[in-house]
């Protein structure tokens, strides 16, 4: 039995948050995906995460990485390799397609692929118009200060 989960009460409370509740609302509505390859996401810093992906038998070619909109699609397919008939077969050999919706400003900085592990590193870098900033309070000047005469003017 599922869940049916309602949003409808935090859009009254919540002003430029439809994003995320559109991201919920999805996932609650998704089936779960199949948990296959097993991975890791650690934070290594406060801008920098890893994502390690367990990929035992793929190699660099039977892998692929791709980024559009925020959206990291890791996809592997091994090709048939066996001589003979598989008696028993332990090693998963299915193709897969694994997808971590990103942040915003987030970049994958590198990509490796060792002892079976699929090491994709990542980075949040926010442009510099988008860092908060500090504004500094100065005093208003005197002639700003002063109201400005009419009299003198034509209408």
């Amino acid at each position: 039995m599922r869940t049916v989960l309602d949003f409808s009460p935090l859009h009254r409370s919540s002003i430029g948050f439809e994003r995320v509740f559109e991201l919920l609302e999805s996932a609650a509505r998704t089936p779960q995906p199949d948990n296959w390859p097993p991975f890791d996401s650690v934070k290594v810093s406060d801008d920098q995460y890893r994502i390690t992906m367990a990929v035992a038998g793929f190699t660099r070619d039977d892998l692929q990485i791709s980024l559009q909109d925020n959206m990291l699609t890791v996809s592997g397919e091994r090709p048939t390799d066996h001589v003979g008939e598989v008696l028993h077969r332990g090693i998963a050999n299915r193709p897969f397609t694994r997808r971590f919706e990103l942040a915003e400003h987030m970049q994958v900085v590198s990509a490796d692929l060792r002892d079976g592990l699929l090491v994709i590193d990542l980075k949040r870098e926010i442009p510099e118009a988008l860092k908060p900033r500090q504004i500094p309070i100065g005093t208003v000047g005197k002639a700003l200060a002063e109201p400005r005469r009419l009299e003198t003017q034509a209408a």
